[in-house]
């Protein structure tokens, strides 16, 4: 490897909006992130039904369908 072209590698300290942090390796000493696995839907298991929603709702629309 050659001497002075890599970047410092440092044990960066990760926070997301919802609070949650944790510890990573990066050339960042902190990060910031929007979303995380603890708030993501996908992680959740909040994405299935919000993407059952919404198929829903396009067949009722498709179809005339209305809720009352």
């Amino acid at each position: 490897m050659k001497e002075g072209i890599h970047p410092d590698y440092y044990q960066a300290t990760v926070t997301c909006n919802c609070g949650n942090t944790f510890v990573t390796g990066s050339t960042k000493k902190e990060i910031h992130v929007e979303i995380c696995s603890k708030c993501h839907p996908f992680y959740t298991g909040q994405q299935k039904a919000a993407q059952a929603r919404g198929r829903i709702d396009k067949f009722n629309r498709k179809y005339g369908i209305s809720q009352q």
